[in-house]
């Protein structure tokens, strides 16, 4: 744990009990601190005071006892209007601030042996394996690195910091909205896409959030950015303008006089006055597809940024073994692959899927996203046949209709056996593949939660089918 600085005999109150919240408030009682929790579910309340946390009503308190208010990223800061606990905030002028900022104002009061490398990792879509794969590549290269954020651990669950280490953290728009001192060494954007454009009032909005990620760096520092996008090409020529650190752009599908980039799954290195080959892509059996190439162009380039040398950063690339719920190999039941892509929360992140497989049967839905399922309409004809769930199920349906046979089957459970006996029967073979192309909060509590029933019915097939057999 990082016990949280700057806060000792001062009382914080922490709203929002999920993980981040949690572990922050327990950073803050590590710290010296003083916390009043507090969360709408009363679950989460009985939750933390089983543990022993201090649950107090922050509807009726008096704020005027609070330094600061420590705002669980999920909860609305401005958009669609701001929570409840927000405004009560606002109205005592206690600052309003997320674990990631705790984690700056622990920094700062840290001396200069103990200060850790921070590098940040945002974008609409691949930033988990972007993280983990950065963290990979350090650990391979004998770095301490410690991963977590929006990924993982809780980034104040971590081990307490010291010089040597590089904290790789996947950071998202919520979270930077709630952080405005902290300085990474490296920051990566990775693309920008329409997203959560509820919760940041439209597209001008989110790009603004994401574009918070170079806020705390000054000369020194590294912006690695992506430029195969409009949004993120318009940032990289700001942010290269303003000339207050290195930009390095990278790009998975096109040559440039700088940066790093991939052509035809083959990674170059531009980031000096000689253009090198570095790594072969398509040998990277846990970057699958070709949405992989932009991941691994900035985690190599993160990586060279940190110290790390260009063969030990293309090795990291060659022996990552991918992540889990992102274009996942769960199992192979005879011929049919079962492929977890449960990380696929909107119709971009989909699409990387659906782009590798020529043929699938395909798991979709949840709670809908802006724009649905439109954009891939390119994609449709890949469908062998859908089997739609959750709130989205009756919508995606209608878009389909005409062009692939669906089926609403309900559970996540239940489209999964409907899609193995329909693709065990298919004389190709046949890829199952679960990306809903939507959140998961309808009937999951996250992406995880819905990856891991897909794997659970995956892996009771495989017991069924294996019972079957023997007794045979």
């Amino acid at each position: 744990m990082i016990p949280v600085r700057g806060f000792e005999g001062k009382t914080v109150a922490v709203f929002g009990l999920a993980r981040s919240g949690l572990t922050a408030a327990r950073a803050l009682i590590a710290g010296g601190a003083q916390v009043a929790l507090w969360d709408d579910g009363e679950k989460r309340r009985d939750d933390a005071a089983a543990e022993g946390l201090p649950i107090v009503d922050l509807s009726t308190a008096d704020w005027s006892a609070f330094a600061a208010l420590m705002l669980s990223p999920g909860v609305p800061l401005h958009y669609p209007k701001p929570h409840w606990v927000v405004e009560k905030a606002r109205a005592a002028g206690a600052e309003i601030l997320g674990d990631m900022e705790l984690l700056a104002r622990t920094i700062a009061e840290a001396p200069p042996h103990k200060r850790p490398k921070i590098a940040l990792i945002t974008g609409t879509n691949g930033k988990s394996t972007t993280t983990a794969l950065l963290g990979h590549i350090l650990t391979a290269a004998g770095r301490d690195a410690r991963i977590g954020g929006n990924i993982g651990v809780g980034i104040l669950g971590l081990d307490d910091m010291h010089g040597g280490a590089v904290y790789v953290i996947e950071i998202s728009s919520y979270q930077l909205d709630l952080t405005s001192t902290l300085r990474p060494a490296v920051a990566v954007l990775l693309n920008i896409s329409p997203d959560h454009l509820d919760r940041h009032g439209g597209m001008e909005g989110y790009v603004a959030a994401k574009k918070r990620v170079f806020a705390g760096q000054g000369p020194g520092d590294v912006a690695v950015i992506g430029v195969d996008d409009a949004w993120c090409q318009q940032i990289c020529t700001e942010i290269t303008a303003a000339g207050q650190r290195t930009v390095w752009p990278i790009s998975s599908g096109r040559a440039m006089g700088r940066g790093v980039y991939a052509l035809e799954g083959v990674l170059y290195d531009a980031t000096t006055s000689r253009v090198t080959e570095v790594a072969d892509l398509l040998h990277a059996q846990g970057l699958p597809g070709r949405h992989n190439w932009q991941n691994a162009a900035a985690a190599y380039a993160a990586a060279r940024a940190l110290g790390v040398s260009a063969e030990d950063a293309a090795a990291g690339l060659i022996t990552f073994p991918g992540l889990a719920h992102r274009m996942e190999t769960v199992a192979q039941i005879g011929k049919v692959k079962f492929v977890n892509d449960s990380k696929a929360t909107n119709a971009d992140a989909a699409r990387q899927a659906m782009s590798t497989y020529p043929r699938f049967y395909w798991i979709a839905g949840g709670r809908p996203k802006e724009g649905g399922i439109d954009s891939l309409t390119d994609l449709f004809p890949r469908i062998a046949k859908a089997y739609l769930v959750g709130e989205a199920a009756a919508d995606f349906a209608k878009v389909l209709k005409g062009v692939a046979p669906t089926v609403m089957p309900g559970t996540i459970e239940a489209a999964t056996a409907a899609a193995f006996a329909d693709a065990a029967a298919d004389e190709e073979g046949a890829v199952v593949l679960l990306s809903p192309a939507c959140a998961s909060f309808d009937q999951f509590a996250d992406f995880e939660e819905r990856g891991e029933a897909f794997r659970a019915a995956v892996l009771a097939l495989a017991r069924t089918g294996a019972a079957a057999e023997a007794e045979a």
